[in-house]
Formats: structure tokens, C-alpha cells, sequence
């Protein structure tokens, strides 16, 4: 995709004629019309009714109207969760334009770059960075605005723009299928983070598989509780929820206090959470989960990476048959595979589906690849590639990518896996995380997954790292559980030996005190790679080990 964005570029083949479809804003309508005084949005000791939402979004998109905002103009916004960030990305859609949110966590220099990329005219900012707006500043930049009510930066807070616009009445804008409402910006685990073009009707497919396949009969009798940004998964996530007029319940403050979720779980009844599997560990390792009642739970929804199994079996223990996990990229809006609760088997047998992230999700179709492009067999380890209307429109004015990201009108996932005979997909790990030692492949997960059957081992990394004989080799990362004994790297290494074949073997287990993770949760390798280089351990995996 280049140039300005009215409509998104066809994904290859044949374009076709787009057509209109229902402005995402529609649902604030909506639940303004059938549920207008019922709870839509909890933060701290302060809630909204889906009237009170509706009528600030319109307020928003009103002032942003009058400030210039039309159709097809990126708004980039970098903030916490928070109210008025939620309302940002429904007057976004009212308008027709487009919502460019970034990880509240990212330095300025990185938030200045997705400005520039994105080519966003307007900036809302939250008042906490101020170094952040300044950093933004360019030409195409037309004015930033402050969220929340910290800060003296900017032209004027988004909630004064939001009150003198108090008795507007914005209608939806018309859209097309294919007209962009959101830029999801990559993780970036390669280079820049890269902007995944979704559109109006694309992510009504989205929130409807979403309905089907992860959360079936919710209704505007569930409730929500936000552990991860609004920025990204969650926020999909919560768009899902406004769609059935689901209430969205904020944690106080940005700090996950793991005692407080459970305490508004409790109080407000929550039904369904959407979170990362380095969260739900916390969650059900934390004492609060035996504090507190969370018999309300109907699905815990988990993404972003594999859960292991040994913590996965500990949260089916404490929660109980709620699990959901699903498998997707930004760029498919997590539309790849569903594994669902009642196939969450909470002991090790002959019908656990031990290690698979599920079947394909409804209208999407999953295909195991070679690098030639070929369908692979069942069983066979090959590039994880999916089709169906939850795959993105492609990054924005970036040919190069697009090039990359898609073969056959296959998108490329760049995860490697297989698929057994039923249809059930395993994921291998990143087709980055794979390391060549002798000639042999080597899959980190799979080794993972065996250091973390040790009763001492609570997370582990599993990486290769250049080694001058083998040409790579392996390293393990590993942290130890709460509360467990000292282990030392012979022990573990004995331990592991009956379990992987010599050459999966690590050369190295090293033990720190907690792993780097990012901004979603998630253990990047190239963090930890970092992370040995900084440390000097690099060199010392390889030397030769004694014996």
C-alpha cells in the first residue's frame, strides 16, 4: 500500500468492485439505542453509560471534524489505557478515518518514527509524555492534543475539546469494505514495526468469527476486565465486547496489580479476559487467585504466543474449564486457529491435543507450506500460511513487505508448524527462532517444553547461539519457580538428557533472576539474545565446556 489512504489496495489477483459496509462506529449506535443507560465502561471509581459514550465520541469526532480531521486521515495516538483513548478509536471510525495507535511503552525517537511512517495528522498524547509529542513534531503533523488531565503540552486537552463540543451529533460516515479504520502496528521483531492496514470490513468479519469461535452467547449480561493495551489485542478484544454491549472494566492504573484483578473479577462479575500467556501464569501462580471468587469466568482467552503445557495444566487446575487459546497476527487479527475450552484436557493421554494452538477458525483456511510454496503432508514442518476475509489489506506504502508477506494470495505468518491428519495445528516456533547445529534443524519449543516439566523451572528461553565447531548451538535461559530449591546446570542438564536426543541437547543452561519480556508480555529472543551479549555469556557458551 502507498500513497493516501481512502481505500485500502486489493491483496493480489483481480481487484474487484468494493462496496459499502456498516461504519464500525455503528456499534456505539447501536448500544445507545437498545442499551443507552446501561453500564458500557468501569475505570477506577468512575463508569459511562453507552449513551454517555456514544455522546463523547460524537463530541471527539465533532471537535476533530472542526480541527480539520477528514476522511482517510491517520490520527496517532500514544497513551495509556484509559477513557478518552477508547473514545479516540470510535471517533476515528465515526470520522472514516484512521486510528494509529502505538505501545504506550515505546521510547519517543520510536514514536516519532511511527508518526512519519504513518503519515498522521493528528497526534492525541497522553499528558505523561510530553518528551514523546516533542519527539513527533513534523511537518505533516497538523496539532497534538493531550489525554487525560496531566500535561501542559499540546493545543488543548482532548476531554476540553470533547466538552465544547458537549451537544454534537456526528453521523457515521459512509465506508467500503475495503476504506482502512486502523493501523496495527507489528511488535516489530525484525527491523521497524510495520503498519498491518485493517479495515471496516474486514474487522466486522473479525468481531463476528471472534463472537463464533471464542466467546459464543455473550451478551450484554458479561462483563470485561482489560489486562493487556488497548492498543493492540486488547483492544480487538474490546471492540469485540462493545459489539454485544459487553462492559469493558479498566484496571485502576498501568501497573498490573494482580490482587486488584481479581478483586474487580469478584465485584463486577467478569466473564471474559483476553491476555498473554506470561500474564495468566502470573494470574494463577499469584495468592490472590484462591482469594478471591472468580467461579464467574466463562473464558479465559489466550494469544500471543504457545502456553506451555506444564502451565497450562496449572491454570486449568485454578480456573477451571475456561481456557480458549487461539493462534493469529496482527496482520489476521488472530483469525488463524481456535482451540476452544472443552478441548482444554486438563491430564496428559491419548486425547490430549498435547502442544497444538487448535483447528482453523471459522471461514479461514490454514495451509503448511514449503519454501517452494507447496502444500506440505501431515506431520510435515513447514511455513504456516492462512487465506480467508480476516487477512489484512497489507502494510502501508511498504511494497517491499507486501512482496514478502504474501505468495499465491497466501499470507506468510513466518511461524513454523504442522498439521496432523485431523486438521489440528502445532506451532514449531518463529522460522527466526530456528538454529542449524550440525546439519541437524533445531525448534527451541520443543526443547522448552521438556526443561519445563523440571518442578524448579518456572520460564525458559531456549535460543542458538554461534558456536565455532557446530556452527550453532543451544542455550538455555531459565528462571526458577517461586519458592523452588536451587538447581544447579549439571542437574538440569542430567535431568533433560532421557528426555531430548544428544544434539537438541543445550551446551549451556544459565539461570537469572527473570527473563526480558515485552511490552505485550511476550519473550522476545532477540531480547534475550541481547541480553547474553550484554552479559558476555556469548563468548563463554563458546569456549569449550569441562568433561
Amino acid at each position: 500500500m502507498t500513497g493516501a489512504v481512502t481505500s485500502a489496495a486489493p491483496r493480489g489477483g483481480m481487484a474487484r468492485m468494493s462496496h459499502r459496509v456498516m461504519n464500525l462506529a455503528h456499534i456505539l449506535t447501536q448500544n445507545a439505542r437498545r442499551h443507552g443507560d446501561r453500564i458500557g465502561f468501569v475505570w477506577a471509581k468512575k463508569s459511562w453509560t453507552w449513551r454517555e459514550i456514544d455522546r463523547a465520541v460524537s463530541a471527539l469526532a465533532a471537535a476533530l471534524a472542526a480541527r480539520g480531521v477528514v476522511k482517510g486521515d491517520r490520527i496517532l495516538v500514544h497513551s495509556r489505557n484509559s477513557d478518552e483513548m477508547f473514545w479516540s478509536m470510535f471517533a476515528a471510525f465515526r470520522l472514516g478515518a484512521v486510528w494509529v495507535p502505538t505501545n504506550f511503552r515505546l521510547m519517543p525517537d520510536e514514536v516519532a518514527y511511527l508518526a512519519a511512517a504513518s503519515g498522521a495528522k493528528a497526534f492525541l498524547c497522553h499528558g505523561d509524555y510530553p518528551d514523546h509529542a516533542r519527539a513527533a513534531a513534523n511537518p505533516a503533523l497538523e496539532f497534538i492534543w493531550r489525554i487525560g488531565e496531566e500535561g501542559a503540552f499540546g493545543e488543548k486537552a482532548v476531554g476540553q475539546a470533547i466538552a465544547e463540543q458537549a451537544d454534537a451529533k456526528v453521523a457515521n460516515a459512509a465506508v467500503e469494505y475495503d476504506d482502512p479504520c486502523w493501523f496495527f502496528f507489528t511488535s516489530g521483531t525484525t527491523g521497524r514495526s510495520k503498519a498491518a492496514v485493517l479495515t471496516h470490513g474486514q474487522m466486522a468479519f473479525v468481531i463476528t468469527n471472534h463472537l463464533a469461535d471464542l466467546m459464543p452467547g455473550t451478551t450484554e449480561a458479561d462483563a470485561s476486565l482489560v489486562v493487556a493495551p488497548l492498543s493492540h489485542g486488547a483492544g480487538v478484544h474490546q471492540l469485540v465486547q462493545a459489539a454485544r454491549g459487553v462492559p469493558t472494566i479498566l484496571l485502576p492504573s498501568e501497573k498490573f496489580d494482580i490482587a486488584e484483578a481479581f478483586r474487580l473479577i469478584e465485584a463486577h462479575r467478569v466473564s471474559n479476559i483476553f491476555t498473554v500467556p506470561t500474564i495468566l501464569k502470573m494470574m494463577v501462580e499469584h495468592p490472590a487467585v484462591d482469594r478471591y471468587d472468580h467461579s464467574s469466568l466463562r473464558f479465559v482467552i489466550y494469544a500471543g504466543a504457545p502456553m506451555y503445557r506444564e502451565d497450562q495444566k496449572a491454570a486449568l487446575r485454578k480456573l477451571g474449564p475456561v481456557l480458549v487459546q487461539y493462534f493469529g497476527l496482527g496482520e489476521v487479527t488472530g483469525n488463524i486457529t481456535v482451540m476452544p475450552a472443552n478441548l482444554h484436557d486438563p491430564e496428559d493421554g491419548p486425547h490430549a491435543r498435547i502442544g497444538s494452538c487448535g483447528f482453523e477458525r471459522t471461514g479461514m483456511q490454514v495451509s503448511i507450506q514449503g519454501d517452494d510454496g507447496r502444500e506440505l503432508k501431515a506431520f510435515e514442518t513447514g511455513e504456516i500460511c492462512v487465506i480467508g476475509p480476516a487477512v489484512f489489506a497489507g502494510y502501508y506504502d511498504n511494497p517491499e513487505a507486501n512482496a514478502k508477506a504474501f505468495r499465491d494470495g497466501w499470507f506468510r505468518t513466518g511461524d513454523l508448524g504442522h498439521m496432523d491428519e485431523e486438521g489440528f495445528v502445532y506451532i514449531t516456533g518463529r522460522a527466526s527462532d530456528m538454529y542449524i547445529s550440525g546439519g541437524s534443524n533445531i525448534y527451541p519449543r520443543e526443547v522448552e517444553e521438556k526443561i519445563l516439566t523440571h518442578p524448579a523451572i518456572g520460564e525458559v528461553a531456549v535460543l542458538g547461539v554461534p558456536d565455532p565447531f557446530w556452527g550453532e548451538v543451544g542455550v538455555a535461559v531459565c528462571v526458577a519457580r517461586e519458592g523452588a530449591a536451587a538447581i544447579s546446570e549439571a542437574e538440569l542438564a542430567a535431568f533433560l538428557s532421557p528426555k531430548v536426543p544428544r544434539y537438541k541437547m543445550p551446551k549451556r543452561f544459565f539461570f537469572w533472576e527473570a527473563l526480558p519480556k515485552s511490552g505485550y508480555g511476550k519473550i522476545p529472543k532477540r531480547l534475550v539474545r541481547d541480553e547474553l551479549e550484554a552479559r558476555g555469556l556469548l563468548e563463554l557458551v563458546a569456549k569449550p565446556t569441562d568433561g
